[in-house]
């Protein structure tokens, strides 16, 4: 009896040594989900943070249960039979892989917080991949520096070295750094954003779907994407047809002969346009269109419709819908539109008969 006591003993102690921790990491887990939960419904009932609520419960998505769990393994390989030398590098490494997490979140929550403060606030700046990488950079690059310090390796030579080394990529990489600046220039003047349409002096045109490090992109109404470098854009004359508003002027110019009455030309024209504006999806009703006769031609006069549309996209389907529209009502009032006339001499043929 005592041999089988003094057998049982040791595997006792070897089996406390080993479901202990397993207890220690399952209570852990199960803490963690319901911190989770507590965290979660007091996050989505708390009114200080009721813009913010699903911007903080994405980022803290998995992590709570994820550091409880890590809290859990850290306490049972204390508890447990290791080595000290493999106690502290299991130490260290569970409090790197806490200082990531908790880097990520921060990352996660700067970059949410651009985003969400770029669509709720008119004046900040537009969601644009520049900033939320510059962000993400920034806290990732801080959080690194902070693991290295927590592990005792020290930062001033990497400090030093990164400057060195630099100075070297700034000069061999000074078109890449000349648009990264000039795409923070873009940003901070705040002259063109993403869903502006614009038209650059060089011809391309787009609504700019996004400002990153290096380029900014439009989609011009083809549905092509054009990718144009930030130091073109900034050096460029550029329109931006959604400053200081997006409602744009709509000029049509028409020509009519000599034998119509001007009078008459006018009211029909404003007629047609009047209805057009109303009718069509883009055009602004507020405004009442005007006639301006403009110059007389050798065989017509010229004069211009002019209308209000909502943003420039709505420039096309108002001209065509007007000339449409406008075409039709003239031939029914009797009004000419005027043709141009040109006369042809056959000189050779006139030379022959003489």
């Amino acid at each position: 009896m005592y041999l089988i006591f003094e057998n049982f003993v040791p595997l006792w102690n070897r089996f406390n040594h080993l479901i202990i921790p397993a207890i220690i990491i399952l209570t852990s887990f199960i803490i963690g989900l319901m911190l989770h939960r507590l965290i979660y419904r007091q996050i989505k009932n708390a009114s200080v943070c009721s813009n913010y609520s699903e911007l903080c419960i994405g980022s803290l998505k998995g992590i709570v249960v994820f550091w409880s769990l890590i809290a859990g393994i850290y306490l049972a390989v204390n508890i447990s039979d290791m080595p000290p030398r493999l106690l502290t590098i299991m130490g260290k490494a569970m409090l790197t892989i806490f200082l990531l997490s908790a880097t990520v979140v921060c990352a996660r929550l700067a970059s949410g917080v651009i985003n969400l403060n770029a669509k709720k606030a008119e004046g900040v700046f537009e969601s644009t991949s520049i900033l939320v990488n510059i962000v993400e950079f920034t806290v990732y690059a801080v959080g690194g520096m902070v693991i290295l310090q927590s592990l005792n390796i020290s930062i001033t030579p990497i400090l030093t070295a990164l400057g060195v080394g630099g100075l070297a990529m700034a000069l061999a990489l000074q078109d890449t750094l000349a648009n990264l600046v000039a795409g923070i220039h873009i940003l901070l003047a705040k002259r063109i954003a993403p869903g502006d349409y614009v038209r650059l002096s060089s011809g391309e045109e787009g609504h700019i779907t996004d400002i990153n490090w290096r380029d900014t992109t439009l989609k011009a109404l083809t549905n092509h994407i054009i990718i144009v470098p930030n130091s073109q854009i900034s050096s460029a004359i550029v329109t931006n047809f959604a400053l200081p508003d997006k409602e744009i002027v709509i000029v049509v110019p028409i020509m009519v002969s000599y034998e119509n009455d001007l009078s008459h030309v006018e009211r029909v024209s404003i007629e047609v346009a009047t209805s057009v504006v109303n009718e069509m999806p883009g055009g602004v009703p507020d405004f009442t269109p005007v006639v301006r006769f403009s110059s007389f031609e050798d065989s017509n006069i010229n004069f211009n419709i002019i209308l209000r549309g909502k943003e420039f996209i709505s420039t096309g389907p108002i001209r065509h819908e007007l000339i449409k529209r406008l075409y039709a009502r003239f031939n029914k009032e009797g009004i000419t539109i005027s043709r141009p006339i040109r006369i042809v001499r056959n000189e050779f043929k006139s030379q022959s008969n003489d």
